[in-house]
């Protein structure tokens, strides 16, 4: 461990780390967020920060909030979640993370089955969608919100505050109730990609003892800067990006929006990334973007960088000799690598990649410039990271090898299994999912098949229930043939379907700026739904998606596609707040023009 880095053992519970940092550092800072009113970055100590969550404490004990009643934050990352969450913490409260643009009807039904008692929204207008949905909020006595309007109090529901009305006249000494390491202190909901989100019950044990064990597998100290930016809400964020940083006694910086991030990164120069490939792909995305209109000679220097590049990575890694291209690479790096790694700040020290399979040639790009990506494993069951690569020993195709302290174990049908302090310690109300998650032996089973080579490190090779089986038996990983194909940037978001059926087609939303150029070389205006039918452009729009999965089998073609510009979002329910895709969903939203393309060809 760091100098300065509180063990586990100096802090157990969350109410125990954050009084240990604020007795280490009360003067340094622990927070900064960008005030729009100054227009300029503003930060807070850690002595500060313990005072904002003394006086939230008291709010807290004004309704008469008792340990172990359930409290919910749908705020976007700024210093207040923290102090929200160890406000609750302090007193033995429950939180339940929600995401801040999450459908109203998913958070109703997360407040009643966890019967949230108070809730902090951002502003009014969020709180009114959510209370269309009255007959789920039924145990909420408080409603905070976070922005003013100056109608709150005009709304007649006498249970909503504004945060300043709520917070008004209120002082007081840091709260701690005494709390076990294995007690319960968050209920995190998972994103539900294929039906209603299961409480996900974490105790303050299980989420430390993963920041700790993540701790040993990078070099981070108390001098790192972490931008954080995946929602707080994500556990990934939440244990790696905040509580992480706390035990080390390291800045979090809370970036304002993902179109800003291009503009924060530059501001706040951070050291340390967490990410899901998602922001890596957009960033790939407009680099590929900007290549298309420099010069046939600066993109075969470009080329030439990635591939120099890369085996300048894998020479240091140990796995290939030196060759006399690498003389080359202090050229390549001053003209292109390092122009790229400045746009991202230019101080990254360690850039993690969690939540989903991140694309191998997405990967290779950044890695060959010099960005220090490790992509990691895990599920917000296992609080959340399970595996992830170091920095010395980073085979970016791999998910890594196991944290310090968790065992993981391949079972029936290669799926990956895992058994450490980490693992929940249950789903909230629903005994049934957490029997049907955990084995007899009491092993987490992660639903992900998998293989390792003979270091040790684990590749994830299918999900055991994403897999498609086509009619003639033949099976498919739709993931990573729709990574494939959204590397042409045409494609914007994709599903490829074909369970049992005799082919494979494909659902796509394009690139609207792509579409309009496409649009204009086959002389089609882009603004015409007829255009998305034509076959013209979907003959052109196949042989696009086919040149993308020139390595998969012969029969993982697709035959069939249908096209659209409206995007899947959180917001029209396609997607998870996660950015995953929700399949039922989207099969359900586009059932007639699925059946359209399987027209004539029967089970």
């Amino acid at each position: 461990m760091q100098q300065g880095t509180i063990t586990l053992q100096e802090g157990s519970t969350l109410p125990e780390l954050f009084l240990e940092r604020v007795w280490r550092t009360p003067n340094k800072v622990a927070y900064r967020e960008y005030d729009p009113v100054s227009g300029h970055w503003r930060t807070s100590t850690w002595q500060q920060i313990a005072h904002e969550v003394a006086r939230w404490q008291a709010g807290f004990a004004n309704d008469e909030l008792q340990p172990g009643d359930r409290v919910a934050i749908m705020l976007p990352n700024c210093r207040q979640w923290p102090v929200f969450d160890l406000a609750a913490a302090g007193l033995g409260l429950v939180s339940v993370p929600l995401y801040f643009n999450d459908r109203a009807d998913n958070v109703a039904y997360i407040i009643n089955d966890a019967s949230v008692k108070l809730l902090l929204v951002n502003d009014l207008k969020q709180w009114e969608a959510i209370a269309t949905c009255h007959d789920q909020l039924t145990s909420l006595q408080r409603v905070i919100c976070f922005q003013p309007s100056g109608d709150e109090e005009q709304n007649r529901d006498v249970r909503l505050l504004s945060l300043g009305n709520w917070l008004s006249g209120l002082e007081g000494d840091l709260q701690t109730t005494k709390s076990l390491p294995e007690g319960l202190t968050t209920i995190v909901y998972t994103s539900g990609t294929t039906g209603r989100p299961k409480g996900v019950m974490l105790s303050h044990k299980n989420i430390l003892s993963n920041a700790s064990a993540a701790l040993q597998c990078a070099a981070v100290d108390g001098q790192d800067v972490f931008l954080s930016f995946l929602p707080l809400s994500h556990t990934l964020e939440r244990t790696i990006g905040y509580y992480l940083p706390m035990m080390l006694g390291a800045e979090v910086a809370f970036a304002r929006s993902i179109p800003q991030l291009a503009e924060d990164l530059m501001a706040i120069r951070p050291t340390v990334l967490v990410s899901v490939p998602r922001i890596y792909e957009r960033i790939y995305g407009r680099i590929q973007d900007g290549l298309q209109e420099k010069s046939p000679l600066a993109r075969k220097l470009f080329a030439l960088a990635i591939t120099i590049g890369w085996n300048r990575f894998e020479y240091l890694q140990g796995r290939a000799p030196w060759f006399p291209g690498l003389v080359l690479w202090p050229l390549l790096n001053h003209l292109i690598a390092d122009k790229v790694m400045q746009k991202l700040g230019g101080r990254l020290r360690v850039a993690i990649c969690g939540g989903a399979a991140l694309s191998p040639e997405v990967a290779r790009l950044f890695i060959a410039f010099g960005m220090p990506l490790v992509q990691g494993y895990g599920l917000t069951e296992a609080s959340p990271v399970i595996s992830v690569n170091r920095i010395e020993d980073n085979i970016p195709a791999s998910i890594g090898t196991p944290l310090p302290g968790v065992e993981v174990r391949i079972g029936e049908a290669q799926e990956l299994q895992t058994r450490s302090d980490c693992v929940m310690l249950g789903y909230w109300n629903n005994e049934q999912a957490t029997r049907d998650v955990m084995t007899p032996d009491g092993w987490l089973r992660t639903g992900d098949q998998v293989k390792v080579d003979e270091r040790g490190h684990l590749y994830i090779t299918g999900r055991l229930k994403d897999i498609i089986v086509l009619a003639n038996g033949e099976k498919l990983p739709p993931t990573d043939m729709e990574m494939a194909i959204a590397l042409d940037g045409l494609f914007e978001q994709v599903m490829v379907i074909g369970e049992a059926r005799p082919y494979l087609c494909a659902l796509v939303v394009l690139n609207s700026q792509h579409w309009a150029k496409l649009a204009a070389i086959l002389g089609m205006e882009a603004n015409d739904p007829d255009a998305l039918r034509n076959k013209k452009v979907k003959e052109v729009v196949l042989s696009r998606i086919a040149a993308t999965l020139k390595a998969f089998p012969g029969y993982g073609q697709v035959r069939r596609v249908a096209l659209y510009l409206e995007p899947w979002t959180v917001e029209n329910g396609l997607l998870t707040p996660t950015l995953k895709l929700k399949r039922n969903a989207v099969l359900t939203r586009f059932a007639d023009d699925i059946a359209h393309m399987y027209e004539g060809h029967g089970l």
